[in-house]
């Protein structure tokens, strides 16, 4: 019998802040794009981050014939203070940049006393609410309890089961602010049913199962044909950001103020212009929620896999492995604020669509009540093959092959409304769909090639080179603008369209010269044509995430030397390092690059101002893409990063033994 018992403490303080200069907060614009934000940070941070840890995990074995049993307790006490204040500078988002110099020097000319007649695209500001708080700091208080069991059985000489469980269970301290209005407001869930919600509630400490089983069979007793596997489900650590979002955004700590398409908020550098004078700590005149349903549960995914490794002649093992997951407690995200659509689209792309003031939102006076809840439609798999071969004078051999798809309703980010909005999707923004994640593994080929040897008798000399392909991403191709009228700018997926008849342009002026409808359409034609996920999808909506992008090859060149010596008796070793990253591309320069879009917006939604997101039968209208005097007819351009060109890297290291 063992037992072993390790007790840990952290700290960690994260702070980040902007210089008090102006600059685009969010600078999206390519000529004949749709929004420019621009925007004023003051001097103090607008995020900060302080947490603590202190852990303890306690496991006791008991060797007992053919069973060795482990079972154990741990349990973690997490404490944060976070401060997420993002528009607290004022954002203002325009049409286009002529738009923004008129309001701008308008300010510079009349101190905003005279109408300067823009309307913004969207203007946003956030403030803190708590009257003598020098910021809203959010706490988040959490005790996390894990109780496990495993069983490990020799079963016979040559095969060995395992199985075990384990039990985790959080409970929130209460520390999320109530906001009694909020009670009194009636909020849609993606079922179209009546929710309410309380801001102080937190998620309920809900029990956490992980059963599991495992095995290892040595099938001809001769370690020349292993088989190994395993099934349970498997929680995965907490994002505990996830939780302090509600904290955060209750309409008690901070107040938040969106407007549309509006001209009572002209731009004025100083970024608390438009907060309120004084703030009294009861719920804000407007506000942003973020919210969770009580019954919500940390992830959970039900995993299998199953593996073989064989020993071939000539001393090359081969293995094989499969491995699937299912989400059991997968994380989704929906607007509770969000109603029916009032209409829909006309002609093939006959999406529902939310048309007329204040159609998007049930309550008035919360621009987004983004709720954090679960799903079970979540999967993903992957396979690879792999063949390894060391020899006796130091060389080594080994390459892999991969391939995996996952797939989700969303990719979870650390801001529930960033998550939401930028989730694209076909039709209903609260009932996503299956898509690809942005961890979408796709192809990948390997090989690795190594070899020490002792040449000169006072160190090892030893050379390798890594080898990669592999498949760079993926990415959705969405509308550039609000298409539906939900409030997102980039989450609309766009119809393909099945022939020419079906596309819809609207002629535009930008950089000085007109496109007409005709040159829109050979344009997008064109890159249809060149485009493989398009030209394959036509009539259809693209998916989430299914713009497979092309693979890119690099290799990796180490050279080390190491030097040996007796100090008392005891070896010590200097070892000279030399690494040649991305090594083709010093052998040649077209080498190792990779690429990426031109756009992924291809089709922009034209402003109110300019004729709306719809032509007069209500058929959806678009402006193509363009870049500068010219439309985008290719999908992809190189890139230009560091990974592109070969890098060199010297290291020293003075090991100890």
């Amino acid at each position: 019998m063992t037992n072993s018992l390790i007790v840990g403490y952290t700290y960690q303080d994260e702070s980040r802040g902007y210089k008090g200069e102006f600059f685009p907060m969010v600078d999206i614009l390519e000529d004949g794009a749709t929004y420019t934000s621009f925007g004023f940070e003051p001097f103090t941070p607008n995020n900060e981050l302080r947490y603590k840890t202190f852990q303890i995990q306690d496991n006791l074995q008991i060797f007992k014939g053919k069973h060795t049993i482990t079972a154990g307790f741990s349990y973690e006490n997490y404490q944060s203070e976070n401060v997420f204040f993002p528009g607290s500078q004022s954002a203002y988002v325009y049409s286009s940049l002529e738009d923004f110099y008129k309001d701008a020097n308008n300010f510079l000319a009349n101190g905003n006393t005279v109408p300067s007649g823009v309307t913004q695209r969207r203007f946003q500001v956030r403030w803190n609410n708590i009257p003598g708080s020098e910021k809203p700091v959010q706490d988040l208080k959490v005790n996390y309890f894990g109780l496990y069991g495993q069983d490990e059985i020799q079963v016979r000489s040559n095969f060995k089961a395992t199985v075990g469980l384990r039990i985790d269970v959080p409970f929130f301290g209460e520390t999320a602010l109530r906001n009694e209005d909020v009670e009194a407001m009636s909020f849609m869930n993606p079922a179209g049913e009546t929710v309410k919600f309380r801001t102080d509630q937190l998620p309920e400490p809900n029990l956490l199962w992980s059963p599991r089983v495992g095995f290892n069979w040595d099938v001809f007793s001769d370690q020349k044909t292993q088989v190994r596997g395993g099934t349970g489900i498997f929680t995965g650590r907490p994002a505990y950001v996830w939780i302090s979002n509600q904290v955060g955004n209750n309409g008690i700590l901070t107040g938040f103020e969106q407007q549309d398409n509006t001209v009572t908020r002209p731009f004025n550098p100083n970024p608390d212009n438009y907060k309120p004078t004084e703030v009294s700590g009861e719920p804000a005149s407007s506000y942003e929620l973020a919210l969770i349903e009580t019954s919500f549960k940390f992830p959970q995914v039900w995993r299998s896999n199953i593996g073989i490794d064989q020993q071939l002649p000539a001393g090359i093992v081969a293995t094989g492995e499969f491995i699937y997951s299912a989400d059991v407690n997968g994380v989704a995200y929906y607007n509770a604020n969000l109603p029916n659509p009032t209409g829909s689209f006309t002609g093939p792309d006959n999406r529902p669509r939310w048309v007329g003031s204040n159609s998007n939102r049930i309550n008035s006076i919360v621009p987004n009540a983004v709720t954090l809840s679960n799903q079970a439609v979540g999967n993903s798999w992957v396979a690879s093959i792999s063949l390894e071969k060391p020899f006796s004078n130091g060389l080594y051999v080994k390459a892999a092959y991969s391939y995996g798809e996952s797939k989700n309703t969303v990719d979870p980010g650390s801001i529930a409304s960033g998550t939401w909005f930028g989730n694209a999707q076909q039709r209903d923004p609260n009932n996503p769909g299956v898509g690809f994640s942005a961890n979408n593994l796709g192809h990948r080929v390997f090989g690795v090639v190594s070899y020490n040897k002792d040449f000169f008798k006072f160190g090892n000399t030893s050379f390798s080179l890594f080898w990669e392909t592999r498949t760079m991403g993926n990415a959705s191709y969405v509308a550039g603008g609000d298409l539906n009228g939900d409030g997102g700018t980039a989450n609309d997926l766009i119809y393909i369209p099945a022939n020419t008849g079906e596309m819809n342009f609207q002629e535009f002026t930008s950089s000085g010269k007109t496109f007409t409808i005709a040159e829109q359409v050979a344009a997008f034609e064109a890159y249809i044509q060149q485009d493989e996920y398009l030209s394959a999808n036509r009539g259809k909506y693209a998916e989430r995430g299914a713009v497979i992008m092309p693979m890119v090859s690099r290799a990796d060149f180490t050279f080390a030397q190491q030097l040996f010596t007796n100090i008392n008796n005891k070896k010590n070793t200097l070892e000279f390092r030399i690494d040649i990253l991305n090594v083709g591309n010093l052998l040649n320069s077209d080498w190792g690059l990779g690429k990426t879009f031109n756009s992924t917006q291809l089709l922009v939604v034209p402003t109110t101002a300019q004729g709306g997101p719809s032509d007069a039968s209500g058929a959806p209208q678009y402006r193509y893409r363009n870049l500068g005097a010219e439309l985008v007819t290719e999908t992809y351009r190189p890139t230009a990063t560091v990974n592109d060109v070969w890098r060199m890297q010297f290291g020293l290291r003075y090991i100890f033994n």
